[in-house]
């Protein structure tokens, strides 16, 4: 089971208590009324969905129900680090682990990503 650190309750609890708000550190106009309508799609539903460490939103739902953010990494689903709302993004140098930084420009099969595996096809007359 993932486990994610909460800043605010100060110690690590089951994903389950947690619920993914979306991406952090959005920039948001401060009259959306006068925005274009691709502007305002923009903001509302495009989102950036790198592979490798992004920042996202989180909410402890389960226990003190504060927004968090947190740095993640997208191809192993490990948490780099937690923090409280309104900071800023903290620096990851020395949080990173050796892996090369661009994900990007490695080839799906040396990420070390196992592919699902199908089930045998049935033989026909079999249930």
């Amino acid at each position: 089971m993932l486990l994610i650190r909460c800043p605010y309750c100060e110690e690590e609890r089951p994903e389950l208590e947690f619920r993914n708000a979306g991406e952090a550190h959005v920039a948001r106009s401060t009259d959306m009324a006068a925005i274009s309508d691709d502007d305002f799609e923009k903001f509302f539903f495009i989102r950036s969905n790198p592979k490798g460490i992004i920042f996202e939103r989180w909410r402890h739902i389960h226990g003190c129900a504060r927004f968090f953010n947190a740095a993640r990494d997208t191809v192993t689903d490990k948490f780099l680090v937690t923090y409280k709302a309104g900071e800023p993004k903290p620096d990851l140098e020395g949080l990173v682990s050796n892996e090369p930084a661009a994900y990007a420009n490695r080839p799906p099969d040396q990420l070390n990503v196992k592919k699902p595996r199908r089930a045998p096809a049935k033989k026909k007359g079999e249930a």
